[in-house]
Formats: C-alpha cells, sequence, structure tokens
C-alpha cells in the first residue's frame, strides 16, 4: 500500500513521501514513515468501526408496535 501510494502521482500517500524525502530521510526511510503513517490510519478508523459494533449491540431495542 505504501509503495502503490508513494510511486503514484497526486496522491496524498506521495505527498507525505516526498515531504520526508525532502527533510533528509533515505527512501526506505521515508517508505518506512509513509507505513506507520498508513498503519496509523487504519488502526484508528479499526477502533471507529469497534466502536460503532459495541454501540449497536448495547442499544436498546424498539419494543414492538401493538397491533389496533
Amino acid at each position: 500500500m505504501a509503495i502503490t501510494q508513494a510511486r503514484t502521482p497526486a496522491t496524498a500517500g506521495r505527498a507525505y513521501y516526498d515531504r520526508k524525502r525532502a527533510e533528509g530521510k533515505t527512501a526506505k526511510g521515508a517508505i518506512r514513515c509513509l507505513k506507520r503513517q498508513l498503519t496509523d490510519h487504519v488502526y484508528k478508523a479499526m477502533r471507529v468501526d469497534a466502536a460503532d459494533a459495541r454501540d449497536v449491540a448495547t442499544a436498546p431495542t424498539p419494543a414492538p408496535a401493538r397491533a389496533a
């Protein structure tokens, strides 16, 4: 994922990679930083999804409507 983003122009990953290279990181070091940024992003999304699933599981179910 990191290598694809670093190779593809006009992506946020490529901009991040270029910024790290400009800071003096080697190509491997810049890829390592991009990998870390991507894993942090994925982990945050997983935590949000888990919290949403937990909220749905603990939400009270509405009572069924009574027939008239």
